[in-house]
């Protein structure tokens, strides 16, 4: 392996770069419009322009990202997390153009994505499991027949896909069939399949997963185990390992029922193993993620197993010394750091990153896709960056965080940083004495007085991002070539007399509906043509695992500019209402 392309963008990128250089392997980025001037790009020894804004036409393009790749020489392709980490036909079309895939078998991506699969190979080995339906719910009818027999909570789950996307768990018998639908919505325009299962969900259960690096001899080897409970929406915030406050039985549960998983599917390289834990200590196996995590520097932190060049090696044909699991060296807690407003339900804040001062020291890690002067593109997700931080023992990693989160200072967009500092000064979670209170669904219950309390909004941010490219192709010494210039170049040139018509005044459209988060459009609760009110809800956009509503501006009729399932970028115009 010589020359490695990295299908993805931002901290992850960066991560894989650094672990190309480690290995001597040269590092082939590819990039959005938006991405030209980001780190990732300028630090890869190599850069192509995927020419393009929104994810269908940039890292969601399979036959444009293998073109690059094979004008680029590349002999391997790293998939980062998210976008096509957990396609099987991406991984496929990788193996059939002659390169190295590095992950598991486009087959095993496969059978574990399909969640009703994945399932049926945790009960076949012995794995905890919750009551679930063997197969997918035809209608809603079906589903409410489930809640009826089994009681509730229950999950209605999307059986391809992840993260999140395509999840909803009623509480009430009467918002079944609702949610259920809507969660076939969801799962349709997220992956294209609306196929959905349901199983019993467990009440303020906690988030507990196993990170597993296999070879493609046999050998599965558990690292450990991670807590990542801190959720808002199904989204990770703020992860640690070990898991904290697990009986010696319930962490030798999880680590062997992942190795037997994994070790059944025919896994390789680096990939997690997740489960859920009850408040009474019951334990059910949720998903296999075959791909990196966003949190693996956690566990890189408390074992010294670099995943990303484990990843690599894996893939050229390496062994694994062992299947032991490693003893752990301390504690370590992640903060993902999102351009996100905490005060306006985590709001994604698309713009400029004015400074960007990140704390250092004793401890202190951290993994970044920003520098000051960045710009957070509306297009794609809010992470800036992760700091990971590290002490002896559990009560150290928090001292630590405390210190390194006040020095951390960044202006310009919105960031967590607040809501991050609130939580370490909540009992729920630092507490020894009482023990670990954390759920997933604990931002939003338990904390959300505190939160509100704790973190004012942020001010609002003008989400003017780089201009658009502006492509001109030019002739030098008889050969073609490509130039990629800013779209607003002209207009910042002085004109006069005639050349004036270059750049036209800009008027306000009153009647535009523009998209409040960048996203995709799930659906219009309002059809085209219909007549609406001022502050009436008339679509949905699904944005971060988040669902955000838009509402009419103004009263009139209701003209749709977008279809639903389309990706749509920070103020897009979606409708029009005259």
């Amino acid at each position: 392996m010589r020359r490695l392309l990295i299908a993805n963008r931002g901290e992850i990128a960066l991560r894989i770069i650094r672990a190309c250089r480690d290995e001597g392997i040269t590092s082939i980025a590819i990039y959005a419009d938006s991405d030209r001037d980001a780190l990732f790009v300028r630090m890869a020894d190599q850069a192509y322009a995927l020419e393009g804004e929104k994810p269908a036409e940039t890292y969601l393009d399979i036959a444009k990202i293998l073109d690059i790749a094979g004008r680029a020489g590349a002999d391997a392709v790293h998939p980062g997390y998210g976008f096509l980490a957990e396609r099987a036909e991406f991984a496929q079309a990788v193996q059939d153009a002659g390169m190295i895939w590095i992950g598991p078998d486009p087959a095993v991506i496969e059978a574990l994505g399909d969640k009703i699969k994945a399932r049926g190979i945790a009960e076949l080995v012995g794995a905890p499991l919750v009551v679930g339906t063997p197969g997918p719910v035809l209608c809603p009818a079906e589903a409410l027949a489930f809640a009826r027999e089994h009681g509730l909570p229950i999950a209605i789950k999307a059986a391809f896909g992840g993260g999140g996307r395509g999840m909803k768990v009623a509480w009430r018998l009467e918002e079944v069939e609702e949610l259920f639908q809507s969660a076939t919505r969801e799962a349709e325009a997220a992956f294209g399949r609306g196929e959905c299962f349901i199983e019993q969900f467990l009440d303020r259960p906690r988030h507990v997963e196993a990170q597993v690096l296999a070879d493609s001899y046999g050998t599965v080897k558990v690292l450990g185990t991670r807590d990542c409970s801190l959720q808002r929406r199904n989204q990770k915030l703020i992860e640690e390992a070990p898991a904290p406050f697990l009986t010696e039985e319930q962490r030798e549960q999880i680590h062997d029922s992942a190795r037997r998983i994994c070790a059944h599917a025919g896994y390789s390289g680096a990939g997690t193993v997740e489960y859920l834990l009850s408040a009474n200590g019951k334990i059910s196996f949720l998903e296999v993620n075959t791909r990196l995590q966003v949190e693996h520097p956690v566990t890189e932190e408390t074992t010294g197993i670099d995943l990303v060049r484990s990843m690599i090696r894996i893939a050229q044909g390496a062994r694994l010394a062992d299947d032991s699991v490693p003893v752990s060296r301390g504690h370590s807690i992640e903060f993902r750091i999102n351009a996100e407003d905490p005060a306006r339900g985590f709001l994604p804040t698309p713009g400029p990153v004015n400074v960007f001062d990140p704390p250092s020291g004793p401890g202190v890690r951290l993994d970044s896709g920003v520098t000051s002067g960045s710009i957070i593109p509306g297009s794609f997700d809010s992470m800036m960056a992760k700091l990971i931080v590290t002490g002896a023992n559990r009560a150290e990693a928090i001292a630590r965080a405390r210190r390194a989160l006040a020095e951390f200072r960044i202006e310009g967009v919105a960031t967590v940083l607040p809501f991050d500092i609130a939580v370490l000064e909540h009992d729920d979670f630092t507490s020894p004495d009482e023990g670990f209170r954390v759920h997933t669904r604990w931002i939003e219950t338990d904390f959300a007085e505190t939160l509100s309390q704790a973190v004012a909004p942020h001010a609002r941010v003008e989400p003017a991002g780089a201009a658009a490219l502006m492509r001109v192709t030019i002739e030098i010494d008889g050969k073609r070539h490509q130039l990629g210039l800013p779209g607003n170049l002209l207009a910042q040139v002085p004109h006069h007399g005639a050349g004036a018509a270059l750049a036209p005044e800009t008027r306000l459209d009153e009647a535009v509906v523009s998209a409040p988060v960048a996203g995709t459009l799930t659906i219009w609760l309002a059809e085209d043509g219909a007549e609406v009110e001022a502050g009436e809800v008339i679509a949905v956009i699904e944005a971060m695992k988040m669902e955000t509503r838009i509402e009419a501006h103004r009263t009139g009729r209701l003209n749709h500019e977008v279809e639903p399932g389309v990706s749509v970028s920070y103020g897009e115009v979606v409708a029009r209402i005259s």
